[in-house]
C-alpha cells in the first residue's frame, strides 16, 4: 500500500480559541465548495458569513493543499471588472479507503472526495478472528490502492455495528462477531502506514446522507440501520451525538409492538432480534423459499413473484415503520433515513415502511441515499468526515 499519506499540517497558531475558529471557518467553506461547487468566492463569503479576504485565503490554502481547484470557465461580472473565476473541489488527486466490517464478511472500498465510490471488494470471513480479519481488509485495500495509481490515499475509515469508541478508535463490544475491545486503529494503522479513523456504521451514514446525500442541508437527522445489526444515530446542528465513549445509538433491545421472536436478553419481541437478516432469512428458509442465509436471496425470490417472500419483506419493513416510529416520537428529527434491504429495492416495502409512521410524518422518511454502495459509503464516510471537519490537518504529500 501507498505510505504516502498526508502528514499533519503544524500551522503557528497562539491560542486554542483561534484554532477553533480557523478549524471552524475552514471547515465551513470546503464544505460550501462540496455543496455548491463550482462557486464564486464573493458567493462563498456570502453564504458562509466571512469575510472575502478570509475566503480568499482559505481557497489560497486550499487549492495548494491540492483540495480545490479554480473551474475553467471564469462566470460573468454582473457589474464592471474581471469576471469572477468559481472554485470547485479537486477530487482527482486525493482518495480515502473505506472498510465495513459485517457479520458475513468485509466490505474494501475506495472513495473520491465526493463520498463517490471508485472501487469496491467484498470479502468473504473464514474466521471472524480479528486480526485474521483486519488482516485481509487491509491486504484487500492494498489490492484496490495497487490498481489506483497516481491517487493520494488520505488515510482510512472503518465503520462497523455494535459498540464502537470513536475516540480510542476501538471496537468495544460486537456480540454477533465475538469482538471485545479490538483496537482497529492500531492494528490497520500499524498494517497500511496510513491514518485510520474507526466509527459505527449508523453514524457514518448519518455523515454521509449529511455530506453528500438526501439529508444534506437538515437541521436534525436520524439513521436507522437495520441489517444483521441494528442501531441508530442522531445528529442536530452538524453534529452527530455519540455519548460517553460513543455508547449511543444501541438500540438492539428496545422492545418492539407486536413482536413475537426471543431473544438471547430472555426477552421476547426486541428490536433487533425481530428485524435481524438473520430471523428474515431462518423465516425464509421455513417457508421453503432460500436454503441459505444471504437476504438478497429473498428480495430475489420477490422480484420473481413469490408472494411469500413479498409478504416477509413488507411485513419487516412495516416493523422496521414502527420502530422509525418509535424513534421520531423521541427525537423528532427534521429527515429519518432507513438503511434496510427491502425499503432500498422494493416501493411496496418503503410504502409498508411509511403507512407505519402515519401520513402526517411520513414524508420525513427515505430510504438511504446509497442503494447501492451502502456499506462502502460507511467506511469511507468515516474518514471524509474527518477531512471535512478539518481541511486544514491535511496536506498534500510531497510528490
Amino acid at each position: 500500500m501507498p505510505r504516502n499519506a498526508a502528514p499533519l499540517l503544524r500551522s503557528p497558531v497562539p491560542r486554542a480559541a483561534d484554532s477553533d475558529r480557523r478549524r471552524t471557518n475552514a471547515s465551513v467553506i470546503l464544505r460550501s465548495v462540496l455543496e455548491h461547487g463550482p462557486v464564486a468566492r464573493s458567493t462563498i463569503a456570502r453564504l458562509t458569513g466571512l469575510s472575502p479576504a478570509s475566503v480568499t485565503d482559505y481557497c489560497a490554502h486550499f487549492a495548494g493543499l491540492g483540495l480545490i481547484h479554480e473551474s475553467a470557465t471564469p462566470e460573468r461580472s454582473r457589474g464592471v471588472g474581471r469576471p469572477h473565476v468559481p472554485v470547485d473541489l479537486d477530487d482527482s488527486r486525493f482518495i480515502v479507503g473505506g472498510v465495513h466490517v459485517a457479520v458475513p464478511y468485509t466490505t474494501v472500498a475506495l472513495l473520491d472526495l465526493r463520498g463517490r465510490v471508485l472501487a469496491e471488494r467484498r470479502i468473504g470471513h473464514d474466521t471472524t478472528d480479528p486480526s485474521r480479519v483486519l488482516e485481509r481488509a487491509a491486504e484487500g485495500l492494498d489490492a484496490l490502492l495497487a490498481d489506483a495509481s497516481g491517487a493520494i490515499p488520505l488515510g482510512v475509515g472503518v465503520a462497523a455495528g455494535g459498540w464502537v469508541d470513536r475516540d480510542s478508535g476501538t471496537i468495544v463490544d460486537h456480540p454477533l462477531l465475538g469482538w471485545r475491545d479490538v483496537p482497529v486503529r492500531e492494528i490497520l494503522g500499524t498494517r497500511t502506514g496510513l491514518p485510520v479513523h474507526v466509527d459505527g456504521h449508523a453514524r457514518a451514514l448519518v455523515n454521509g446522507e449529511r455530506l453528500f446525500g438526501r439529508a444534506r442541508g437538515s437541521r436534525s437527522v436520524l439513521h436507522l440501520f437495520v441489517g444483521n445489526v441494528v442501531d441508530a444515530a442522531f445528529a442536530t446542528n452538524d453534529e452527530v451525538h455519540h455519548g460517553p465513549r460513543s455508547q449511543a445509538g444501541a438500540i438492539a433491545h428496545l422492545p418492539l409492538r407486536g413482536g413475537t421472536e426471543p431473544c438471547d436478553c430472555g426477552r421476547v419481541g426486541c428490536l433487533q432480534v425481530e428485524l435481524s437478516e438473520r430471523t428474515l432469512c431462518r423465516k425464509a428458509r421455513e417457508a421453503g423459499i432460500v436454503d441459505g442465509v444471504n437476504p438478497t436471496h429473498v428480495v430475489a425470490a420477490a422480484e420473481r413473484g413469490d408472494p411469500v417472500a413479498v409478504r416477509l419483506l413488507t411485513q419487516r419493513a412495516r416493523m422496521a415503520g414502527r420502530a422509525a416510529g418509535l424513534l421520531l416520537d423521541i427525537l423528532n428529527p427534521e429527515t429519518v433515513v432507513v438503511t434496510e434491504l427491502g425499503v432500498i429495492h422494493r416501493e411496496d416495502c418503503l410504502r409498508a415502511l411509511r403507512e407505519e409512521v402515519g401520513d402526517a410524518r411520513a414524508s420525513a422518511v427515505v430510504p438511504t441515499s446509497f442503494p447501492d454502495s451502502v456499506l462502502a459509503v460507511a467506511g469511507g464516510s468515516v474518514m471524509l468526515d474527518v477531512l471535512f471537519r478539518d481541511p486544514l490537518s491535511v496536506s498534500q504529500a510531497t510528490i
